[in-house]
């Protein structure tokens, strides 16, 4: 049996870059009534995977290949992210079940108890800028849906409280990082790896709440975090992983295929904070990009180990460009929404596990609360922008 060609190999290879690049199809469509069954099920995953004290995730189911985690605190803040991701799954499902609602009450009191206390492990970690971002979503759903005066006081308290906590650890480069372990000293400031994505996730919580709760921001931070996200911007509106990256801007992460998920959150944040230049045409082409090329990130879900396959993509990249994917289109023009939304909704539902749940990445006990959270919002808002 004579082997095979080098040509022949290289050919394979080809093939299957181009079969990751494929745009979303031949996927059952998503009708109203598909979309109201997957929600269901996600809520009923949450409801049963929700811990007795009211929160979600644990340190438990370890591997080999861990993140690094300094304890107790980065696990406060695994939980915290996973607990505001999962809760706010459950409001946006709008789920009238007692069940759904009594589990929503746990979660409150928990988040309500346990946001303020939320500070960074140590400091060579910020994980705890996670908890604040998702604990500060979760807020201002609670004081959406309340119709009790002193309690929508008390969520827009709290809500302020979140967003001068994570003001506290924005980096000396402006934004937000979630490692600071690149510097022989360290200092009140983190000095690490300001982070893009990090930055425009926190932005984004920060602004719904002034939208929604009114809540008063600090400007000189919401500047300067801009900034460093635009730092980070490549002309394409591809974006650097870090601070670090920006000098290296072909390396293969920071190309659009490493950048798919991280540009929808930052084109969001940049778009919906006032900054010129992320326009309906970048929002587009960015979702048509996603959407086509989508099989690149998911052919990273659910590896062990992160940033070690193309273009250092991990698998915790993939509900989170998912979630940031509807950040982005819902600052288009509503007609411009619908096409969008019936195409994302296909490739959700596709995804769902048999336990109801959405996962990505094997992180500890976290990725299934979490990558829920992530896909009940995102079909939420598929379900009303259908």
């Amino acid at each position: 049996m004579s082997a095979i060609s080098p040509l022949l190999l290289l050919g394979l290879f080809f093939a299957s870059i181009a079969h990751a690049q494929e745009p979303v199809k031949d996927l059952p469509p998503a009708t109203p009534e598909s979309i109201a069954t997957s929600i269901t099920r996600g809520v009923d995953f949450l409801i049963a995977d929700q811990n007795k004290n009211g929160s979600w995730g644990s340190a438990t189911r370890t591997k080999d290949i861990n993140i690094y985690a300094p304890l107790p605190g980065a696990h406060h803040a695994y939980r915290a992210g996973a607990s505001g991701l999962a809760l706010s799954g459950l409001l946006d499902a709008a789920d009238k079940r007692p069940e759904a609602t009594a589990t929503i009450g746990k979660a409150t009191a928990w988040a309500v108890e346990n946001l303020p206390k939320l500070r960074r492990a140590d400091q060579t970690t910020t994980y705890n800028i996670w908890g604040h971002a998702y604990g500060l979503r979760a807020l201002t759903r609670l004081h959406q849906r309340e119709t009790d005066p002193e309690k929508k006081a008390l969520y827009k308290t709290l809500a302020q409280g979140q967003i001068n906590l994570v003001g506290r650890y924005e980096d000396i480069n402006g934004g937000w990082g979630y490692l600071d372990v690149f510097d022989d000293f360290t200092s009140q400031k983190p000095t690490g790896i300001t982070t893009s994505f990090s930055s425009a996730t926190v932005l984004l919580s920060m602004h719904e709440a002034r939208e929604i709760l009114g809540v008063t921001l600090n400007e000189k931070i919401v500047s300067s975090s801009l900034n460093s996200i635009k730092r980070q911007q490549f002309p394409d509106k591809s974006y650097a992983y870090s601070h670090l990256h920006i000098k290296r801007p072909r390396a293969s992460i920071n190309r659009p295929a490493g950048s798919l998920a991280r540009s929808q959150a930052c084109n969001a944040a940049l778009r919906a904070l006032g900054r010129e230049g992320i326009t309906d045409e970048v929002i587009i082409e960015w979702a048509d990009r996603f959407l086509a090329r989508e099989g690149w990130l998911s052919i990273a879900r659910k590896r062990p180990k992160p940033h070690d396959i193309h273009f250092k993509i991990s698998g915790y990249f993939y509900y989170y460009g998912i979630y940031y994917f509807t950040e982005s289109v819902r600052l288009l023009p509503p007609e411009k929404q619908k096409i969008y939304a019936e195409r994302l909704a296909a490739l959700i539902l596709s995804k769902q596990e048999k336990d109801g749940s959405w996962w990505d990445y094997p992180l500890y006990d976290y990725h299934q609360p979490y990558g829920t959270g992530y896909c009940l919002m995102a079909l939420a808002w598929c379900r009303d922008a259908m």
